[in-house]
């Protein structure tokens, strides 16, 4: 039985990034015998998580079942052959780094503020700018501005008002679509 909008999806867009995929695998995996078998088992763990739920982005979700796959096949040699990978920076397994479910969802919460940024007036963006994101004093953003450093407080405190009213409910949403988008990164048992 197919799943005909999972089978258009997989064509759309999985199926046009085989060359970039190959090219990522020949540059990290050094064993060129396995660079098949990798693809496509990426592949097909791709296919089947869309069953259950597309991902948001299919790039970023092709490359990261691609890397875990090959985190997971280094962890399963008895020992690791420095042969066997052209560059361990890629590798990285180390925890401060962020997971891909906390930079997708900080990647679309980015987006969602500069479109709230966008919408604020002219003047009140600027202010916010300068104070949140330049880190000015109010002192200095009245001097730059030439007005007063009440209006400097009044235009932050509409302009952060307006922000969060803008983004409003949105966070946990794009926190809840992130964790949709990185579900295969549990552990699964390979037979």
């Amino acid at each position: 039985m197919t799943n005909q909008p999972v089978d258009e999806w997989f064509m759309r867009e999985i199926l046009p990034l085989e060359p970039m995929l190959t090219r990522y695998l020949q540059r990290n995996w050094r064993n060129e015998a396995e660079i098949n078998d990798l693809r496509q088992e990426a592949y097909a763990r791709v296919y089947e998580a869309a069953q259950h739920e597309k991902p948001l982005l299919a790039k970023p979700f092709l490359f990261q079942i691609t890397r875990n796959l090959m985190i997971d096949r280094l962890r399963r040699q008895s020992v690791v052959n420095l042969e066997s990978v052209a560059d361990f920076d890629w590798l990285n397994v180390s925890d401060d780094k962020p997971s891909a479910e906390a930079y997708v969802a900080a990647r679309q919460e980015l987006r969602l503020l500069q479109a709230a940024l966008d919408k604020l007036p002219p003047r009140c963006r600027q202010v916010v700018l300068m104070r949140k994101v330049e880190g000015l004093s109010q002192k200095e953003v009245a001097k730059r501005m030439g007005i007063t450093i009440e209006t400097v407080e009044n235009q932050v405190a509409k302009g952060m008002r307006l922000l969060a009213q803008a983004l409003g409910g949105r966070r946990s949403a794009v926190t809840t679509q992130a964790r949709r988008y990185n579900f295969f990164r549990k552990p699964r048992n390979v037979p």
